[in-house]
């Protein structure tokens, strides 16, 4: 029987959590394909803006209490202003979408169904609060990219199954320091959508 306990807390209760969910994203995203090389300090201001949000969501995923995954949601509106660009540019209604932040998970707790909750419960708060769409975006790397894994699995199969979709055209650019590289390049993001109800 799992001990993995799955406890969704919103807005500022999320606080005595942010430092271990800040290092969780830097171990997780440090692999491939974001090859993240963080700092605290970013993470910190970043997950911030998460917690200043009255309708923001955390799922959290704790193991006799202690963080081993989480995935967060806010809506659109309150998302940075770089996540919004590309709705605006397309036309697209900001109000009716709610943005999936991160979906992070330590390896050793993959395959158990937890990914599957960070999304149930996160659309399920989208549709309470009255929003008709959820949306994330994930990066792009090159099917050929030397430092893709050989067991790497993409996850676009499970978005798809769970009714997401790629955005045409709609994509984010943003700036980090790849690992083992020694100044931030510029990469893209993918939007996915998906329509509730």
């Amino acid at each position: 029987m799992s001990t993995v306990e799955i406890r969704p807390v919103t807005g500022i209760a999320v606080e005595p959590w942010l430092d271990e969910l800040a290092a969780l994203r830097i171990q997780v995203f440090r692999d491939f394909p974001y090859l993240y090389a963080g700092s605290l300090d970013y993470e910190r201001g970043y997950l911030d803006r998460y917690a200043q949000s009255d309708r923001s969501v955390f799922v959290l995923a704790l193991e006799f209490n202690r963080l081993v995954g989480a995935a967060t949601a806010l809506p659109l509106v309150d998302a940075d202003e770089d996540f919004q660009q590309p709705f605006r540019e397309a036309g697209r209604e900001l109000d009716a979408v709610f943005y999936f932040g991160e979906s992070v998970l330590l390896a050793d707790y993959r395959g158990q169904g937890i990914g599957h909750r960070f999304f149930d419960l996160r659309e399920q708060y989208a549709a309470d609060f009255g929003f008709s769409r959820t949306a994330f975006c994930a990066v792009e790397r090159a099917a050929d990219d030397p430092r893709r894994p050989a067991h790497y699995r993409s996850l676009e199969p499970f978005w798809q199954d769970r009714g997401y979709r790629p955005l045409t055209g709609m994509k984010a650019a943003f700036e980090w320091t790849d690992v083992g590289e020694n100044a931030p390049s510029r990469k893209k993001l993918q939007f996915w959508e998906h329509e509730l109800g």
